[in-house]
């Protein structure tokens, strides 16, 4: 690379090395030899590995949760139904890597239980603005967060079509 790299640059590339090699790829040698670049660049970014990995967390949380939760709310869409599309339709290697990471690192493990609060409490209110009881809105909610989690982790594609039942049947089930 020519030109002088970014924070944001390292973090783009490590969430890339996380998705497809998981988490024991976030050191800086491999990085700074996948982008053309020697460590010292890593180094003038970051204090240490730690910094680092808490500046992929956060970016992940933007990412998988706060940025999907501003598109929600920006469609015309009615907002559950949009989300279901969202989440189910993306890919979800990002998802898995730190889910799996989690397994191993506190820090990661943190993360992860904010994004679920997080999504969990979305969702609920979501559920909540369609009619549904506080009570009925919270379990409901923590339900379809499970459903989504199952997907996730299951890592197995399912066509289009098909996809599309399942979401109609999913916010039929909520939604009643």
């Amino acid at each position: 690379m020519t030109e002088q790299l970014t924070a944001d640059d390292w973090i783009k590339e490590g969430l890339k090395a996380l998705a497809k090699n998981g988490f024991t790829a976030l050191k800086a040698d491999p990085l700074a030899k996948a982008m053309g670049v020697s460590r010292g660049s890593f180094y003038w970014h970051f204090a240490d590995l730690g910094a680092f990995h808490a500046a992929i967390l956060k970016r992940w949380r933007d990412i998988a949760a706060e940025q999907i939760i501003a598109d929600v709310e920006a469609t015309s869409d009615e907002p559950l139904k949009a989300l279901l599309r969202r989440s189910f339709g993306a890919r979800l290697d990002l998802e898995r890597a730190v889910r799996n990471w989690a397994a191993f690192d506190a820090a990661a493990q943190g993360a992860v239980r904010a994004i679920d609060r997080r999504r969990i409490d979305y969702i609920e209110t979501l559920l909540a603005t369609r009619g549904l009881a506080p009570a009925m809105a919270q379990a409901r909610a923590q339900i379809l967060y499970w459903t989504f989690l199952g997907f996730a982790l299951s890592g197995a594609p399912v066509p289009a079509a098909r996809l599309q039942g399942l979401l109609d049947e999913i916010l039929t089930m909520v939604s009643a």
